[in-house]
């Protein structure tokens, strides 16, 4: 599939909006929506990769995809501010959870 440069800058602008509904599902913690998101980007990213060697930007068009870059890397730091606190609690109940099994398994289950 050849891209022209008009492809490459759709492909950047749909990427950047769903960075911008990326960062909203994690304000709504909705993680699920979040992954679905997040599946959609990577295969943008893929077809990116396979085919915007050949594509040149220039003048406007290069300074269109800076924008939109730098907008995706924005999103991508919210959503990680956004993420970063459920992680870590996730990743607490998670130990939390196998320390009860284990003492369960030690001491017996009630």
């Amino acid at each position: 599939m050849t891209m022209t440069n008009h492809d490459v800058l759709s492909v950047y602008a749909a990427m950047g909006e769903l960075t911008s509904q990326m960062v909203a599902a994690a304000n709504a913690s909705d993680w699920e929506h979040l992954q679905d998101l997040e599946q959609r980007m990577n295969a943008h990213v893929a077809v990116l990769k396979a085919t915007e060697g050949m594509v040149r930007l220039e003048g406007e068009q290069r300074t269109r995809k800076a924008t939109l870059i730098k907008q995706m890397l924005d999103d991508d730091r919210k959503v990680r501010d956004l993420i970063t606190p459920w992680m870590a609690q996730l990743a607490k109940l998670i130990n939390s959870t196998g320390t009860e099994r284990r003492l369960a398994n030690a001491y017996g289950g009630v």
